[in-house]
């Protein structure tokens, strides 16, 4: 469930920063480049935060 809400944000807060981004530097909003780059960026994370989280130990 983590991974869905993993990416539902990324794709949410992608579009957001896309839109802004566009509108700051006078681009036009390209809602399907935005979404590519912010759902790699979500497996991005999601790759990172598996790779550096500790493995549990049993004693």
């Amino acid at each position: 469930m983590r991974y869905i809400m993993t990416m539902f944000w990324a794709f949410a807060l992608g579009q957001v920063v896309g839109f802004l981004g566009g509108a700051l530097s006078s681009q036009p909003y390209d809602f399907t480049l935005t979404t590519i780059f912010s759902l790699i960026s979500g497996l991005m994370i999601i790759f990172l935060g598996t790779l550096f989280t500790p493995k549990k130990t049993q004693h």
